[in-house]
């Protein structure tokens, strides 16, 4: 079985982050969505609040996709999934460089793991979880960013 790990905060997950999945799922016969934790970020969610978040808003592919956390490096994690692909979306040239240094140095650290970059659907290339906070907590609306688990989780 061709599995594929797509690892990120999902701080929330967002429609992108699901284009994303749902795209995968016509290249591998299985997802792992990996919610890693971050020095560098400062979740205002629970790590385990956002695994229910997004096993909810994945659960329409069925057992064709997981969810999972890890504190691990990611290529230790990818081979406990017994997985040789990351995938990782690209809305514009910042994240390639970005996720271009991220894959020569986790090749690095594996050479039999390989990156899967996808670039985002027109649709959602705009679509960041950041901004999504950002709106949620001004009062926005952002039911046409997310799916509605998640205006539910971020909209008191």
């Amino acid at each position: 079985m061709n599995v594929v790990v797509y690892p990120g905060s999902f701080n929330p997950i967002t429609n992108g982050h699901t284009d994303l999945v749902k795209r995968a799922l016509n290249l591998f016969d299985h997802v792992v969505v990996a919610i890693g934790t971050s020095a560098q970020k400062d979740p205002r969610v629970d790590l385990k609040d956002r695994i229910d978040l997004c096993r909810e808003v994945v659960s329409e592919f069925g057992d064709k996709v997981s969810v999972d956390g890890f504190n691990t490096l990611l290529v230790d994690y990818v081979r406990t999934k017994n997985a040789r692909f990351i995938l990782r979306g690209l809305r514009t040239v910042t994240d390639f460089d970005y996720e271009f240094q991220m894959a020569e140095m986790n090749q690095s650290l594996d050479p039999n793991i390989e990156y899967v970059f996808l670039p985002t659907s027109k649709d959602c290339s705009f679509i960041s979880s950041t901004l999504v906070r950002e709106i949620a907590a001004l009062g926005g609306n952002i039911s046409q960013f997310v799916h509605p688990a998640v205006v539910r989780a971020y909209v008191k």
